[in-house]
């Protein structure tokens, strides 16, 4: 089961709302976001949750049932915490932030989400990817490099391609206005995926549905 999840992005008030914050701006747009404690740690902001704390949290916010007698709907295997990080490293050393949190909680790459932005993908699409290629993606290039594998978990938000000038302008640019919108509209419409990925005994279950999907248009 995913015992860490970490946002990729990168620090400072210039990259605020660029395309390759695309993760931190959806970790912002969770219901219960300003729940979440952070910490500077393992060179990033760094949360620990209680395991039955976050399941609380998604019950109320609608995204899991209680069992039949009320209790909380603990799947079996479930880590006793889960941990949240937004690497301070910038981008390209994202692995550097990934790689000490794991090796000091002795969490395999196989319990590891990585959020991210994609310009494989087209803006309104998601897709939910364990293992394979990185698509080009720098921070994803440095979590393997550090991981030594890149049987990671990816939870991947489209942001399309540039049609003019170079691959870094375009990713450090800011979302338009109907940009903007959409996205927000995406990361709503991916809470429930989200909820489910990290309650799932295995994921591998979700990516028939969730492997590449058009949330809008």
């Amino acid at each position: 089961m995913i015992q860490l999840v970490a946002f990729l992005g990168n620090y400072g008030h210039e990259y605020e709302h660029t395309r390759h914050n695309t993760a931190w701006m959806f970790e912002d747009s969770l219901p219960f976001s300003q729940r979440i404690s952070w910490q500077n740690k393992y060179k990033s902001d760094f949360a620990a949750v209680d395991y039955d704390v976050f399941l609380a949290w998604l019950l109320e916010w609608g995204f899991l049932k209680p069992r039949a007698d009320g209790s909380l709907p603990v799947p079996a295997g479930a880590p006793s915490k889960i941990y949240f990080m937004k690497p301070l490293t910038y981008m390209n050393l994202s692995g550097d932030a990934v790689g000490e949190a794991a090796r000091f909680f002795k969490i395999p790459p196989e319990d590891i989400l990585i959020v991210h932005d994609e310009i494989e993908l087209a803006p309104g699409f998601v897709s939910l990817k364990w293992g394979g290629g990185l698509g080009g993606h720098n921070g994803l290039r440095s979590v393997k490099a550090v991981l030594g594998t890149a049987d990671f978990w990816r939870l991947r938000f489209g942001v399309g391609k540039c049609t003019n000038g170079s691959v870094a302008d375009y990713v450090l640019g800011k979302f338009a206005g109907d940009e903007a919108i959409l996205m927000s509209q995406v990361f709503e419409m991916t809470h429930p995926l989200f909820a489910k990925v990290l309650t799932a005994k295995d994921a591998h279950n979700l990516l028939g549905e969730w492997g590449k999907k058009k949330l809008v248009e």
